[in-house]
């Protein structure tokens, strides 16, 4: 593993630890700042903001990784069948780890047995939602930089937006607080810069070149 892996993986290991610490901060007792926009925001669920976050909310959810997780494995199989082992192999690798960041919230959930703001199914930290827009744009980010290098930065400002009117709209619909989305955006950095360094995704400097970055297929 070179400097540049190295500089990556300790990166997801720290992203992935402040996951963890705070999760363990609030599974007892929400922050100040959760009761704060909590309170600002009680009962909009009902009125029309309420409306609008329940769209935003069931347009940017779980759907999401799995349709584009669909995608990436057909995308694989036409790339193998047509003899681009390469190509397939870099699908696969992507698959995986939008696989493995939206296994954080499924995984975690349980461990920190947190309460939503309200009564609702499910518990809360972090948000399975935010966990979702998260990991699909973390694994387009990726597969932008081997497919179109000229996109990520497009890509990232858009998946950027997309998880910041998740988060908004579930804070809206009150079912989660604000550390929640803040939780689900440290796990899948987290997670999936580790992910992304085992499955040698991220660009190092060094090794043949695709769509601009390094690759190690």
């Amino acid at each position: 593993m070179n400097a540049a892996s190295l500089r990556w993986a300790a990166a997801g290991v720290a992203l992935t630890a402040a996951f963890v610490v705070l999760g363990l901060l609030v599974r007892s007792h929400p922050l100040g700042v959760d009761l704060t926009i909590a309170e600002s925001l009680r009962g909009q669920w009902r009125h029309p903001p309420g409306d609008i976050a329940a769209v935003v909310s069931d347009v940017l959810g779980p759907v999401l990784p799995i349709v584009f997780g669909v995608a990436l494995l057909v995308a694989a199989g036409l790339s193998f069948y047509r003899g681009d082992r390469t190509g397939a192999g870099v699908f696969l690798r992507v698959a995986l780890v939008l696989a493995l960041c939206r296994a954080t919230s499924i995984a975690f959930k349980p461990v920190f047995l947190r309460d939503r703001p309200r009564e609702y199914p499910d518990l809360a930290y972090p948000s399975g939602h935010v966990v979702s827009v998260a990991s699909t744009g973390f694994a387009a980010v990726l597969l932008c930089a081997y497919l179109a290098a000229r996109l990520v930065r497009r890509a990232i400002a858009i998946a950027a937006v997309a998880v910041v009117l998740c988060a908004a709209s579930r804070l809206v619909l009150g079912v989660h607080w604000l550390t929640d989305t803040v939780g689900a955006v440290l796990a899948v950095a987290g997670v999936g810069l580790l992910t992304a360094v085992l499955t040698r995704l991220l660009p190092t400097g060094v090794g043949d070149r695709r769509g601009g970055v390094a690759s190690h297929s």
